[in-house]
């Protein structure tokens, strides 16, 4: 009988490495290794004594994981040079400004590296072979490996690092050309006010994060615009959650057929103590809110039926309150 998937023995390629190249794929503390590995699904055995690397894994994740380490081995002498003609869907390509490319690298390539972790992404500026040109001369291409909702929040980090160093530079046009809310996945866009980019952000960023993990949805700022990317579903959510905040502004906020949706749930707080969950600045429902990914806030129920003047809190699915 064939055995199963998972207990099948996997395949194994081996590379032999310069011992120059051994310290640059394992990196620091080995974390070059582990990205690979991480990024491209196999599993990666670096052997010092020998100077030989094992990669194991399906014939994609053994494919990918050779690619990504010719790139690194490449990063250690000189510029890295992709053939634009790969099969494996894991190349997302930015055209960063030449005055920008320092900022988006940052110290030591620490923003880079920080955006990889965030992402679970391979990141390098890189020459292509049979691309067009595009702003040849005026942009550094900079490449992102990974699965693609890594690499979309990873590019539109990389985006909003752009927008603040050369304003207007992806969103100078009256309507960004990346909205493609249409299809199953993609992005929607909406531009905000400068009075409404700091209420959406909030303090170091956190109503940002917060509408994000509880949507489900890549929620990123660049410059005065949101872009909202994933699959339809999350950015209806993400809209709807946004909207919500904003409506917060103008007084009580409604949630309308709260009770039949699968992303809510209402719980009743006596009015002695909404100040008490609520917390300083409301640091009570913040901290709830960072822990468990989701939306919180009061909404006003009076006169919708529900017999009691009790302000429920509506927050995502992930927190189910008793």
């Amino acid at each position: 009988p064939s055995q199963p998937q998972d207990t099948m023995p996997q395949e194994v390629d081996v590379l032999k490495i310069s011992n120059d190249d051994a310290a640059f794929i394992l990196g620091k503390s080995g974390r070059t290794k582990e990205k690979i590995a991480r990024v491209s699904g196999a599993e990666l055995d670096l052997f010092e004594q020998s100077l030989t690397l094992e990669i194991r894994g399906s014939e994609a994740e053994r494919r990918r994981a050779k690619k990504y380490v010719e790139c690194v081995m490449a990063q250690r002498v000189g510029p890295v040079t992709i053939d634009d003609d790969s099969e494996d869907d894991d190349l997302t390509v930015i055209q960063v400004p030449t005055e920008a490319v320092g900022f988006v690298t940052g110290s030591q390539g620490n923003f880079l590296r920080q955006v990889e972790e965030e992402w679970g992404t391979l990141m390098f500026f890189a020459d292509f072979r049979g691309r067009g040109s595009g702003r040849e001369g005026q942009t550094e291409k900079l490449a992102i490996f990974g699965p693609r909702r890594g690499r979309r929040g990873a590019q539109l980090k990389v985006m909003a690092a752009v927008e603040t160093k050369v304003p207007n530079y992806f969103t100078g046009d009256s309507k960004p050309d990346e909205d493609d809310d249409q299809d199953e996945w993609g992005t929607k866009t909406l531009v905000l006010k400068p009075d409404e980019l700091s209420y959406a952000l909030g303090k170091k960023g956190m109503t940002r994060k917060k509408l994000a993990k509880s949507s489900g949805c890549i929620v990123e700022y660049v410059g005065y615009t949101v872009f909202m990317s994933g699959t339809r579903e999350e950015r209806t959510r993400a809209k709807e959650y946004l909207d919500w905040l904003f409506d917060q502004l103008k007084g009580p906020v409604y949630v309308d057929g709260w009770e039949e949706r699968d992303d809510c749930t209402c719980v009743d707080v006596p009015q002695d103590c909404v100040g008490y969950v609520t917390g300083a600045r409301r640091a009570t429902l913040g901290k709830i809110e960072e822990e468990w990914g989701t939306l919180m806030f009061f909404a006003d129920f009076r006169g919708r039926g529900s017999g009691r003047e009790v302000p429920p809190a509506s927050p995502s699915s992930p927190y189910n309150a008793s």
